[in-house]
């Protein structure tokens, strides 16, 4: 292989991984929180923190939510699972707009609305799609952040003729360079299948967005038959008439069932409640297996009789097994560990390989007077420490802020999200002011707001950690804030081990600048 070429490829490697490295970080850092969002929603949702109940007669439960559901255009319940011991009721109301209910399957009551969007609204959202407010834009940004991060995956294993051969001999206590280089190579080599992977699972995972051509040119442009074939998505016309009275939904429930060879479904739909062609779709679960099947059967609401029974064609079911995946919605607890984990490798091979471009470079930009490395010391600070900081915030704001909060417009769900965004950029901002302690102090930092995220879950739930210990409902809980705890370990940590750098750096500074006796 030509020199040139290699050359080639580590430019490429090097500047992609500079300009597109903060977003990357930040698609990894909120894609490995993603892997527990539903346990993020029971911490930031009190309320929530309940046993698994038997599952409840849905009959009973549209009676309860009768009111709730009046003049909706639809209505879906998403139903209990371990990760989610409630039922979520989806209610589209005219104007489109989604009103979300959380129900106590044990009682049928409907729980306080917690004014947050919490993992599955925001911090999962946020790994897709950046700001919601961005519409498809964010998904094109990702998108591209993603083909940028196999483009590095590609480059990575040309440019590093040894790469595999250096995993081996880690130098823990080499120089900075050489520290930094040994760790970016470690993570590479560890996380590589699974980088390669999810990257290019989630690229798969949004065609129809990335390739709408594809689907309209196969389709003539129908795509509401693109969606019936592809996703069982099939809305009834409205008759725009009173229909009768609804049909058993349990034996319903039960017929589909017993359709999939006793599988029990997941997801509950009604379409035009209340008219003359309401029908009511239900959706096969997909904890038990890798593939997010999309099977799905669909009742006449007023007879209770089966009207279609569909599955996925063998090109999406593939599809669907990508998109399990990445997702990893299935019940294996030591893989979700992995996924966490290599998920948090991901973000140290990025945040290592902008270590590496600075340490490269900081003593020749500082002879030429360039500012090159202050800018990208700045960008890597808040991008890795001032994330960190910046989730961190979210969950003190929600436990701080009361409920019905609100402010310049925002409510409280939106007050957290800005919150997060503010903490965000002040990071940045005082990486740039105080380049030389901006490391140390944004691990001091850490350390404080992820202490005092457990302590105010304590205070303001009751729920410590023996006592969410020694209730297995509470798992999930405990399990977060362990995980805090642990963050705020090793951040304060960190932040000891720069003190101690620091201090040796002005040290050996003033005894090479010393004029002798």
């Amino acid at each position: 292989m030509s020199p040139t070429f290699r050359d080639s490829m580590n430019w490429l490697h090097t500047w992609t991984g500079v300009v597109l490295g903060a977003l990357l970080l930040a698609i990894f850092w909120m894609g490995s929180l993603s892997v527990f969002d539903r346990e993020i929603d029971r911490w930031m949702k009190p309320a929530t923190r309940l046993a698994l109940s038997p599952p409840a007669s849905l009959d009973a439960v549209a009676e309860v939510i009768r009111p709730l559901t009046e003049g909706a255009q639809q209505w879906y319940l998403m139903l209990p699972t371990e990760r989610e011991p409630v039922i979520r009721l989806g209610v589209r109301e005219p104007g489109q707009r989604f009103v979300l209910h959380d129900i106590d399957p044990a009682t049928l009551a409907v729980l306080p609305d917690a004014g947050t969007w919490a993992g599955t609204r925001f911090i999962f959202r946020f790994h897709f799609q950046l700001d919601g407010r961005l519409g498809e834009v964010g998904y094109w940004l990702v998108a591209f952040a993603g083909m940028a991060m196999l483009v590095l995956c590609v480059s990575g294993l040309i440019i590093h003729r040894k790469i595999f051969a250096d995993f081996f001999r880690f130098r823990a206590t080499a120089k900075p360079r050489r520290f930094v280089l040994d760790l970016h190579n470690m993570a590479g080599v560890l996380g590589l299948p699974f980088h390669f992977v999810i990257t290019l699972s989630g690229l798969v995972i949004f065609f129809v967005i990335l390739f709408p051509g594809v689907r309209d040119v196969a389709y003539q442009g129908d795509r509401l038959r693109f969606n019936r074939e592809a996703f069982g998505i099939q809305p009834p016309a409205k008759a725009n008439r009173p229909g009768g009275a609804t049909a058993s939904i349990d034996a319903m429930l039960a017929t589909a069932s017993t359709l999939w060879q006793g599988d029990r479904p997941n997801f509950v739909r009604m379409w035009h409640p209340g008219d003359a062609n309401a029908q009511l779709e239900v959706r096969r679960a997909y904890d038990d297996s890798v593939t997010m099947n999309v099977d799905v059967a669909s009742f006449d609401v007023a007879s209770g009789q089966l009207i279609r029974s569909e599955s996925a064609l063998p090109v999406l079911t593939a599809q669907r097994f990508i998109s399990g995946l990445h997702f990893i919605q299935f019940r294996h607890w030591t893989l979700r560990w992995l996924y966490f984990a290599l998920g948090l490798l991901g973000c140290a091979l990025i945040a290592t390989g902008y270590l590496f471009w600075l340490e490269s470079r900081r003593r020749r930009h500082a002879e030429l007077g360039l500012r090159g490395v202050d800018v990208v010391d700045g960008l890597i600070v808040g991008s890795v420490t001032g994330i960190i900081n910046a989730t961190l915030a979210f969950f003190i704001a929600n436990r701080l802020l009361p409920s019905g909060a609100a402010f310049a417009g925002q409510d409280r769900a939106g007050l957290e999200i800005w919150v997060f965004y503010l903490i965000w950029i002040a990071t940045f901002g005082h990486a740039w002011r105080r380049p030389h302690r901006a490391w140390q102090e944004q691990c001091w930092a850490v350390a404080v707001l992820a202490v005092a995220a457990v302590l105010l879950n304590w205070v303001t739930t009751g729920d410590y950690l023996l006592h969410s210990l020694a209730h297995r409902h509470l798992w999930a809980i405990a399990g977060m804030d362990l995980l805090l705890l642990v963050g705020a370990a090793i951040a304060a940590l960190a932040a000891l081990r720069l003190r101690a750098a620091a201090a040796a750096r002005d040290f050996s500074t003033v005894g090479s600048t010393a004029a002798p006796e």
